[in-house]
């Protein structure tokens, strides 16, 4: 059976957890989030906690039921806490902004690049414009945003300028060896 899918959800206080048939929405002070789950499994909501079971022992029900409980637990926990990426942005010259809700990067191009946020999600500059945080409801959302302002400019290896998740490493590789 899978570990993760046989762990109970709690729900928290004030989130509201509704399960109609595949379809699960989560209301909670953040705001609120659907999902369709894939066939193969079934949500019950027991004593204040979200189970999800699987209809079967096939193969597809054994790859959903993991899927489908964290799917579940991640619209929870995007709807009471939130998710929040941070990236920050190395380099000479190199700097973030938000103009109204637009992010605007200036990263070693002939123009600045400019990200619209989708619904839901806000940026912020912070440090010296350096350093940007994403923050949303919907973890897919937020991290794919990540990830596609990290593609922007990514941290490249001789000199480590770039745009990189908060805290990843970058091995620096040695340029050229001198001629003697």
């Amino acid at each position: 059976m899978s570990r993760i899918g046989k762990n109970p959800i709690p729900i928290p206080d004030k989130v509201n957890v509704t399960v109609d048939g595949k379809h699960v929405t989560v209301k909670g002070p953040k705001g609120e989030l659907e999902q369709l789950l894939p066939d193969h499994v079934e949500v019950v909501q027991e004593d204040g906690n979200v189970i999800v079971r699987r209809l079967g022992e096939s193969r597809k029900a054994r790859e959903r039921h993991g899927l489908s409980r964290s799917l579940v637990a991640n619209m929870v926990q995007g709807v009471s806490q939130g998710y929040e990426k941070r990236l920050t942005v190395q380099g000479v010259g190199y700097r973030a902004q938000v103009q109204g809700t637009t992010l605007v990067l200036n990263v070693g191009y002939s123009h600045p690049i400019e990200i619209q946020p989708p619904d839901g999600v806000q940026f912020q500059v912070a440090e010296r414009n350096t350093e940007i945080v994403i923050t949303g409801i919907n973890k897919e959302i937020v991290g794919n945003l990540a990830a596609q302002i990290r593609a922007v400019r990514p941290p490249e290896v001789y000199k480590g300028k770039g745009i990189r998740y908060k805290g990843e490493y970058v091995r620096q590789k040695a340029g050229k060896a001198g001629k003697k």
